[in-house]
């Protein structure tokens, strides 16, 4: 079945729809005004400080009368339109979907990377990345000390593709002290500015080291490959983030680090190569963003990201009321779940947990599946992949909700491969990822870190439950401090990052992969793991990339039945 664009069976359905919901906009739109004119960020407070203005108490208190009188003024026909808009919910398919032709070529790397089980070789790349965006409504955001939602959307949409859209590069130190692969930064390139669910198919297929000889420092892009020499550096293993009692020193930037030769050679396949960039991972094939809840910032997204991204899910989740068992509570937002694929989806499917409790209970917080189509081999068989996105509970001390969600995640995850997977097809990854509001190292999270979807997923920061591995920083940033110095920009909060002190954080953001999902002759390993830095200033949340390496069996590679 073709995946449509609009969420409704038809047009009729859909202008009635848009005509109720422009009954009901009006008034959202004052009473988001008047809380926003009421709200500050911190940032505001200082500019206002520094500019010495007196006049902000007479800009509130003008601003909360005309925006409330707005606000009664249009309720009674925001009141009409919901009455409109509330029954055609029912009709709404839980996602909208957006589709563009390419709009330029792919580069030579893109084409070799997602070509590579095409072309006869048995090896292949795929590029993740997560982030939470906060794109609430505006006067909502202030909240969490971030403001102009509009403006915030319309800058991480261009910060993504800044940092996605360049070529790969990846360079290797010839050093007896080598650490393994290491990868470019800002230094190479220019830096970000700082400014009951139903399934649906798509047809639309700095330590000074002992005297040694200097290394060599070779940087390889699939387009041009360079040589330079490097400086004399040794780069120490860097502390666990999550944990206490941490000593050493933050690896500095710029640089794809391992764990060191010594413990690579015991961790074995374990070791995961990681970094520290001020911009996203270069091509990157799926991106998942959660709280884009804001419908115009959703758009603003989607018409930035789309000409990179072809293939879009937005305004994911369901509104108003939804029969028993399905969701819990009318829901005024929808999910925030927002999913962009370079691949063709084939099959997509939402559902909502049913379990939320309090003000989460007023989004319809939920889990996002998709097929999508990678390619095909040379047997002419379908190269395709799994990516679920997902947003969990968020309130602390509530861990027993976040187990539920977590084993609903789990059977939904399953009964969707299991409906749409089809004999001709090789299953190459199987990924889940999004912002589960739970960390690996508190104590107050151990019933979530024990949970049994870690033994099917694997997440490539974590040793266990309550044990990150040592590299590894929290993605959650404190909202009073969002624009301190030292972490308001890119650049200064990747410096912050890797600094000799400890980055005291909660990893909550995760990208989790499975092996035993996909097929038997198919192999995995992570090429690299990186914590972006480009939104500082933007969002509360850092995002995190994986780079995943797919490799085909060679006995199996051309011959596989």
């Amino acid at each position: 079945m073709v995946l449509r664009e609009s969420p409704f069976p038809n047009c009729f359905v859909e202008g009635l729809h848009a005509v109720g919901w422009g009954l009901i906009l009006p008034c959202f739109w004052f009473l988001d005004r008047l809380i926003a004119v009421c709200m500050s960020t911190s940032l505001e407070r200082t500019q206002r400080h520094e500019q010495e203005c007196y006049l902000h108490p007479l800009k509130v208190f003008f601003g909360f009368i005309l925006f409330l009188a707005l606000f009664l003024v249009t309720a009674p026909l925001a009141f009409l339109g919901f009455l409109l808009w509330a029954p055609l919910q029912a009709a709404r398919r839980p996602f909208s979907y957006h589709q563009e032709p390419p709009s330029r070529p792919a580069p030579a790397d893109e084409g070799e990377r997602n070509l590579g089980f095409e072309a006869g070789a048995n090896k292949a790349t795929f590029g993740f990345a997560t982030a939470n965006l906060c794109l609430l409504p505006d006067g909502i955001a202030r909240f969490n000390n971030l403001g102009h939602t509009q403006r915030r959307a319309t800058a991480i949409g261009r910060s993504i593709v800044q940092g996605v859209n360049r070529p790969h590069i990846r360079i290797f130190v010839d050093s007896p002290s080598s650490c393994g692969t290491l990868s470019p930064s800002s230094s190479l390139l220019p830096g970000p500015s700082t400014t009951s669910p139903v399934s649906y198919g798509a047809t639309d297929p700095a330590f000074q080291p002992p005297p040694q000889a200097p290394p060599t420092v070779k940087a390889h892009s699939d387009e041009d490959k360079l040589t330079e020499q490097s400086q004399q550096q040794r780069r120490p293993p860097s502390p666990n983030s999550n944990q206490q009692g941490r000593k050493g020193h933050r690896n500095p930037p710029r640089a794809l680090h391992t764990q060191g030769v010594a413990q690579r050679g015991q961790a074995g396949q374990d070791d995961v190569p990681w970094e520290v960039s001020s911009l996203f991972p270069a091509n990157v094939d799926i991106l998942c963003l959660e709280e884009v809840f804001d419908k115009r910032a959703a758009l603003k997204l989607t018409n930035t990201l789309g000409p990179l991204f072809n293939h879009i899910l937005y305004d994911v989740g369901v509104y108003a009321w939804q029969p028993p068992g399905s969701c819990s509570s009318f829901k005024f937002f929808n999910s925030g779940l927002f999913l962009a694929s370079r691949y063709p989806v084939l099959e997509a499917q939402y559902h909502c947990f049913p379990n939320g409790r309090g003000e989460d209970a007023l989004a319809a917080k939920g889990l996002l599946s998709a097929k999508v189509l990678v390619g095909q081999n040379q047997k002419e068989k379908k190269l395709v992949g799994y990516f679920n996105c997902t947003h969990l509970h968020a309130p602390e001390g509530e861990g027993e909700i976040r187990c539920e969600q977590l084993n609903m995640i789990t059977k939904w995850i399953q009964e969707f491969q299991a409906t749409n997977s089809k004999p001709d097809e090789v299953v190459v990854f199987d990924m889940l990822s999004g912002d589960f509001n739970f960390d690996n190292c508190s104590p107050d999270d151990s019933l979530e870190q024990k949970h049994s979807l870690f033994e099917e997923y694997r997440d490539p920061c974590r040793v266990g439950p309550g044990q990150e591995k040592p590299w590894v920083i929290g993605t959650l940033l404190e909202q009073p401090t969002l624009y301190h110095e030292d972490v308001r920009t890119p650049e200064n909060l990747q410096r912050t990052l890797e600094r000799e002190e400890p980055w005291v954080g909660r990893r909550i953001d995760y990208i989790l992969y499975r092996e035993s999902s996909i097929s038997k002759h198919c192999q995995t390993e992570i090429e690299e793991f990186t914590f972006v830095t480009q939104l500082a200033g933007l969002t509360d949340h850092i995002p995190v990339g994986l780079r995943l390496n797919v490799i085909l069996d060679s006995d199996n590679a051309q011959s596989e039945e």
